[in-house]
């Protein structure tokens, strides 16, 4: 298999309302690519953000949109037969490590029955290529920074990571038994503008713009990889566009021969939370009200990619550091929040 055509390949992109979603659809449109864009648009968070992604990409040629909720096996099934993608880039899922404490069930009906039926509907109209969101959580308490592919990954500590560990799973079984070109994509703490509200970055800078506390978790002494989305988007993108894994390649982070990858996109650049309130306090020009607190449940304390196989097979470099990332959210975040208040 060769690498996506412009002129001919179609792309559907699941999650397509979502933060990093709508980037990747954004980009692939900017390319000339046809998109189709999957969303349920649920409420886990303001869902007028969702709308408002939709709207900067809904009149672009080549989009088109449809509001499908992937636990819904027999939808999922009809849409797919229906565009019959040739690449097909997986990103819906329900996100976030604490809220995973509180809704688990959450989980399991997008993360894993949701995953199965897309892997259903690629067995069933067999795509070249499937592309598919993991995390860095996967990592658990095994690893050490900076996390290697190679590294275990059998003891997740939150039911966030273990689902998105099952889809790796399930996503090689696939691909071992059908012969499905599968690439997972383990995300480091990303963050920019039209990020999620409950992602440290955003929730960060809107409790400092409106004077309310930040609660830093184990008192502060955690470091992420924070990666800038259009980076992440630029991952995913020439991933999604280049050559898909062939049967039999070594170099899988295990025996198996199947067309399956997993690779990090990350800064692989850590830095300390304290560090990072320090530079939004700069660029919002207020200081933060500090409550240090105690290590939540499901978080670790170091998040760190080893980048180098996603830099070997694809060309990827990070090129965005934290104190230039910053300072395009905090001017498109003041940017939203202002068209927010006079809607």
């Amino acid at each position: 298999m060769t690498s996506a055509d412009p002129e001919s390949d179609r792309f559907l992109v699941t999650g397509a309302a979502g933060f990093i979603g709508f980037h990747v659809a954004r980009a692939l449109l900017g390319s000339g690519y046809k998109v189709l864009g999957l969303d349920s648009l649920n409420d886990y968070y303001d869902v007028r953000l969702k709308q408002s992604r939709l709207a900067q990409i809904g009149g672009t040629d080549g989009f088109s949109f449809e509001k499908t909720d992937l636990s819904d096996a027999s939808a999922t099934q009809s849409v797919f037969e229906k565009y019959k993608p040739h690449r097909v880039i997986h990103l819906a899922a329900q996100p976030g490590v604490r809220y995973s404490l509180e809704n688990p069930s959450a989980y399991i009906s997008a993360n894993i029955s949701g995953f199965l039926n897309v892997l259903e509907a690629c067995r069933a109209t067999r795509p070249e290529h499937l592309i598919y969101a993991s995390s860095s959580s996967v990592y658990g308490i095994n690893a050490r920074p900076p996390y290697s592919v190679s590294d275990k990954s059998d003891h997740p500590v939150s039911l966030y990571a273990a689902s998105k560990k099952s889809n790796e799973l399930m996503a090689h079984s696939y691909s071992h038994l059908f012969d499905l070109p599968a690439t997972g994509l383990r995300f480091f703490t990303v963050y920019g503008p039209w990020g999620r509200p409950d992602m440290a970055v955003y929730s960060f800078t809107e409790a400092i713009s409106e004077g309310r506390p930040i609660r830093l978790f184990n008192n502060g002494d955690l470091r992420r990889d924070f990666t800038y989305v259009d980076d992440i988007t630029e991952g995913v993108f020439r991933v999604a566009t280049g050559s898909p894994p062939q049967s039999g390649a070594a170099d899988t982070g295990g025996p198996t021969t199947a067309p399956w990858r997993i690779y990090n996109i990350g800064n692989n650049t850590p830095v300390a939370v304290p560090e990072l309130i320090a530079l939004l306090e700069k660029r919002i020009g207020k200081k933060a009200i500090i409550q240090k607190t105690a290590m939540q449940p499901g978080d670790v304390y170091e998040t760190c990619a080893d980048i180098d196989p996603i830099m070997r097979d694809y060309g990827f470099q990070p090129k965005t550091d934290l104190s230039a990332g910053l300072s395009e959210f905090v001017a498109w975040y003041n940017n939203y929040i202002s068209g927010q208040s006079h809607t």
